[in-house]
């Protein structure tokens, strides 16, 4: 299938992005910059000029050529909100406007549920969302219920890469001085690589018959401590992490990054039995290991 990827250049959509064209699928990604070209052509992905924030551009131009849009895009700021609506906007109606019932996968995430360290959270918890990310709530219902297109909405747990996310931040953060938890040593992450996250979008792609929500966490709920403290002993030896307040985090980040401080257990079930989806990066093991 010939599949439009939205954030290509990003954590998530890069690794989307290398899944298909593995895989054989054909794959355009959108770019705001040459820089974010050439990142996706490395990947082999075609790149189509645009940004999301002003997609009546380029939107009317690709969807008659395309069978699925992953929307990986997300600006981590104040206007994230705005621009999604703006392209929900322009591109719902071009997709139904096809008459092919295309594909829509949208990305919600982890911080759209409270804090729930005993209980795993699954599809059927009801939100309580990071009111920075309240928006992505509307978002995605707004997705889940719009005519003439299938739509699914994968929920990354905290995504983590070679060169990206939370680990690859601590693992620099060890280099220069003590690692930053926020919050607690105690609180969870349920976490996934990048990789297995792309299987699992991929999977999501190809079963015509999957409409919906699934979560994609491979390890349920990993102390944040102990990602720290191994981060800190492959770079410098043993050292206790610092400890920072979420009004510190949000004052130096955006009140987005108060989800850092949220302790949480989530469950993968729903992807594992009717996606046959396999996660093969899990961290837990040897986080306990170490």
């Amino acid at each position: 299938m010939r599949v439009l990827v939205l954030g290509g250049s990003g954590t998530v959509g890069h690794a989307v992005v290398r899944n298909l064209t593995a895989a054989g699928h054909e794959v355009a990604g959108l770019a705001r910059s040459p820089e974010a070209a050439e990142r996706l052509l490395e990947a082999g992905a075609e790149p189509v000029a645009g940004d999301i924030g002003a997609p009546r551009l380029w939107v009317g131009a690709v969807v008659d050529e395309i069978d699925a849009v992953v929307h990986a895009a997300c600006s981590f700021d104040d206007t994230m909100g705005g621009l999604d609506g703006t392209l929900l906007d322009a591109l719902l109606p071009a997709l139904a406007g096809t008459g092919r019932k295309p594909a829509l996968l949208y990305t919600g995430g982890c911080w759209l549920w409270g804090p729930s360290p005993a209980r795993a959270i699954d599809e059927a918890t009801p939100f309580e969302p990071l009111p920075a990310f309240a928006w992505m709530v509307a978002g995605l219902r707004r997705v889940l219920a719009a005519p003439g297109i299938r739509p699914a909405v994968v929920h990354p747990a905290m995504v983590h890469a070679e060169t990206a996310g939370p680990i690859a931040a601590m693992e620099a953060q060890a280099r220069r001085g003590p690692v930053r938890v926020v919050g607690s040593e105690d609180v969870l992450w349920p976490m996934v690589h990048a990789d297995d996250l792309a299987d699992l979008y991929r999977r999501v792609l190809e079963d015509d018959g999957f409409t919906g929500q699934v979560i994609g966490v491979a390890d349920p709920a990993v102390p944040v401590g102990l990602l720290a403290r191994r981060a800190a002993a492959r770079s410098v030896g043993e050292r206790a992490p610092e400890i920072v307040s979420e009004d510190q985090i949000a004052a130096e980040r955006g009140e987005w990054a108060r989800g850092y401080a949220r302790s949480q257990r989530m469950s993968g079930d729903l992807a594992r039995r009717r996606l046959g989806w396999s996660p093969s990066r899990t961290l837990l093991a040897t986080v306990e290991a170490a």
